[in-house]
């Protein structure tokens, strides 16, 4: 193989780790207080607000059922405004980041309504503020599943990618 070639799969291999590790830090960093906002503001759980929480998950619902090809296309006027181009590693960082927070928002929600109820009522009980039941109780709790759905989620990012170049 020549050293052109050579050097070109080289350059595309950091671009794709680049761009999978930007956006999947970013949709982390958004997506994982969406989902803690998710399951704590449902109806059973320990701050029901329902008005918020429909909202939100209609919002969330939405962004993950429009396919990332579809996502890439109607954004190219954000991408722009937001990265001033609409091609390049740099913009493809923002579909990847608007596809990939919902879908670790649904995650972390997921894995947070796995966490036995009786363990929050036993922190309610001893008196945990709601910030203590999500830092102490819940989320440690829901590691092991928040990590496998984070590393679903990069490898769905690595995917949709290739897309993006």
């Amino acid at each position: 193989m020549s050293s052109n070639l050579i050097q070109m799969i080289w350059d595309s291999f950091l671009e794709t780790i680049i761009m999978v590790a930007i956006s999947g830090g970013i949709g982390a960093l958004a997506g994982i207080p969406l989902g803690i906002i998710l399951f704590v503001t449902d109806r059973s759980s320990f701050l029901p607000m329902p008005s918020l929480n429909a909202i939100l998950g209609t919002i969330i619902n939405a962004m993950r059922s429009v396919p990332f090809i579809i996502l890439l296309v109607a954004i190219i006027p954000f991408t722009r405004l937001v990265v001033g181009s609409s091609i390049g590693t740099a913009a493809a960082i923002v579909p990847l980041t608007l596809s990939v927070a919902p879908f670790i928002a649904r995650i972390v929600e997921t894995s947070l309504r796995e966490v036995d109820k009786g363990l929050v009522e036993a922190a309610q009980s001893m008196g945990a503020t709601n910030y203590q039941i999500i830092s102490k109780v819940l989320l440690p709790e829901a590691m092991p599943g928040i990590v496998a759905g984070l590393t679903i989620s990069i490898i769905s990012l690595i995917g949709y990618s290739a897309m993006a170049g």
